[in-house]
């Protein structure tokens, strides 16, 4: 199956199977599962995530616990702004000046108590928690489809904030694991994962795919960049 099979499928199945929580339907989003907190407690309870500092999470609603367990822990999240459109392009979340941590993370909260911030302002990253549709026990991650994820991972990895040495993991329901025969292999821009945590398991992937290095500027078009004015500025000539 190509991607979009592959997340029509998994959206399909997780509403036919009563997996998918609010927001509904799971179709065109980074769904929402049953058990999300239980994989939120998995991942925290990692030794990358005992070590990491500063935390880069989605927006989204099935990460929420993450993004509450990172801030009660102390950690600093810096979240992406929608589609990368504002010139400071990521939210700050610092542990030390959100008055209400459950407010502060909802989709909405992020947007009202995070401090916007460029890229260049971004510290090193240790630890970055991405949305899933599906992913292979391999690594291999399907998105939503419009690619912002990987921009963000390139944007960083041009200015050596995250590297060989950050870690990226997934919060998923089982039903989101496929079997690498139903899942194509992952583009060049593609961000493999190294962890992903379901509530039932942790899955340590060894991923054999290579990371990108920057942002793969030959692959975005005059439309995409006047989108993006944190990329339109830095384009190659």
């Amino acid at each position: 199956m190509d991607k979009q099979a592959v997340r029509e499928s998994v959206w399909d199945a997780l509403e036919a199977e009563g997996i998918a929580r609010f927001p509904f339907p799971p179709h065109g989003r980074i769904p929402n599962f049953a058990g999300a907190s239980e994989a939120a407690e998995r991942l925290a309870a990692t030794e990358e995530w005992a070590a990491a500092a500063t935390l880069k999470c989605n927006p989204d609603a099935p990460q929420l616990p993450v993004r509450r367990a990172a801030l009660r822990a102390g950690k600093t999240v810096y979240a992406a702004q929608p589609r990368l459109r504002d010139p400071e392009p990521f939210l700050e979340l610092d542990p030390d000046a959100v008055p209400d941590v459950d407010d502060a993370t909802t989709v909405s909260g992020i947007s009202e108590h995070g401090v916007p911030v460029g890229p260049e302002d971004v510290p090193d990253i240790d630890l970055i928690v991405s949305g899933s549709v599906a992913v292979t026990p391999a690594g291999a991650r399907v998105g939503k489809g419009e690619g912002y994820s990987d921009l963000e991972w390139a944007m960083l990895a041009e200015l050596d904030a995250v590297g060989p040495e950050t870690t990226v993991a997934t919060t998923v329901h089982e039903r989101q694991v496929l079997d690498p025969a139903d899942a194509p292999a992952p583009d060049a821009h593609d961000v493999p994962m190294d962890l992903i945590c379901t509530p039932e398991r942790t899955i340590r992937t060894g991923t054999p795919f290579e990371r990108p290095r920057g942002v793969d500027w030959d692959a975005l078009d005059d439309e995409k960049l006047a989108a993006i004015p944190v990329l339109a500025e830095r384009a190659p000539e």
